[in-house]
């Protein structure tokens, strides 16, 4: 499976105010659905259990941290539980995820903080001309509000990169192995 970063996907519902963000990124996968039309509510489900453990820990550590300065953790839930009752209906969380918004193959999720707003956005693209490849895309976007957002981000940005990638791998394994 090969994973790229791309440019950031103009069939995005975030491309609309992509100039207004400090930061973006975008990576993509191949995902071969043998005839499958997944939903993305699969897809979802797929993201809040794809997280690598290593991941998992480094969050944990974040949360303890972040909590010192008063800001927000997701702490109030337990992600897992939700994440097998999750609908991905707009609102809906799930830890420190929110669903901002949602289309039959895009979903937004993320968060506001006093520090800085984050979204994710999982895009689903069917390719045309009959081939049985589709992609999965994960972009980012993070708009700082004050010198704490930017302090924040300097060291997550290089772990986000290999959590997002690790992340993208472990979805498109998952979707893979579902037999229809």
């Amino acid at each position: 499976m090969k994973i790229k970063k791309i440019e950031f996907p103009a069939k995005s519902i975030l491309s609309q105010g992509k100039e207004k963000f400090d930061y973006t990124d975008s990576f993509a996968g191949g995902l071969v659905g043998n005839g499958q039309n997944f939903d993305i509510t699969q897809i979802g489900k797929a993201f809040f259990t794809s997280g690598p453990t290593w991941g998992k820990k480094m969050f944990a550590f974040r949360n303890k941290m972040v909590g010192l300065f008063g800001l927000k953790t997701g702490a109030e839930t337990e992600p897992m539980k939700e994440a097998d009752s999750f609908t991905c209906e707009v609102g809906e969380r799930v830890g420190i995820f929110k669903v901002f918004n949602k289309t039959s193959n895009e979903i937004v999720l993320g968060e506001d903080d006093k520090h800085l707003d984050f979204r994710v956005s999982l895009l689903f693209d069917k390719n045309q001309g009959g081939q049985d490849e589709n992609s999965l895309t994960i972009s980012t976007t993070v708009k700082f509000h004050n010198w704490l957002g930017v302090l924040y981000f300097l060291p997550v940005r290089p772990f986000h990169k290999l959590i997002v990638l690790a992340m993208l791998k472990n979805i498109i394994g998952k979707l893979e192995s579902i037999k229809q």
